[in-house]
């Protein structure tokens, strides 16, 4: 009797290497999809998370983190209020407002400290932005 239950174990452990080329076939190219689609495009940014804190009147605070693939000589920053791939030496000298970060209809100023930019709307509403560099 245990030599029967010796042989069913070791019959079903053979088993699934026997599987049939197709199947390991369709497993390479599912993974190799999902290693390929994973990817960014060169030049190209995703936002990865974003946290809003609305606990003071009349005041939000958002921090985003973003995921960017840069060409050489790029580096991640803001174009139009969205993540985007800009020219390293912008952040270098931290003259934010080359890389257009505000809306069209907005204005441009650079803090005082070089840390961070204002975008001003017409209506006079003004948002924020500094920058952290890990």
């Amino acid at each position: 009797m245990a030599s029967s239950r010796k042989l069913a174990r070791r019959r079903s452990v053979t088993a699934w290497p026997r599987m049939s080329s197709t199947f390991w076939a369709a497993v390479l190219l599912v993974s190799l999809l999902i290693i390929y689609f994973g990817q960014l495009a060169a030049g190209t940014c995703e936002i990865v998370t974003l946290d809003r804190d609305s606990s003071q009147p009349r005041r939000t605070i958002a921090r985003q983190t973003a995921r960017c693939a840069c060409k050489k000589g790029q580096i991640a920053g803001t174009t139009r209020a969205r993540p985007a791939c800009v020219d390293a030496r912008i952040v270098r000298s931290r003259q934010w407002c080359e890389m257009m970060p505000c809306l069209e209809d907005e204005g441009c100023d650079l803090l005082a400290n070089q840390s961070g930019w204002t975008c001003t709307q017409p209506g006079g509403r003004v948002k924020t932005t500094t920058t952290t560099q890990d």
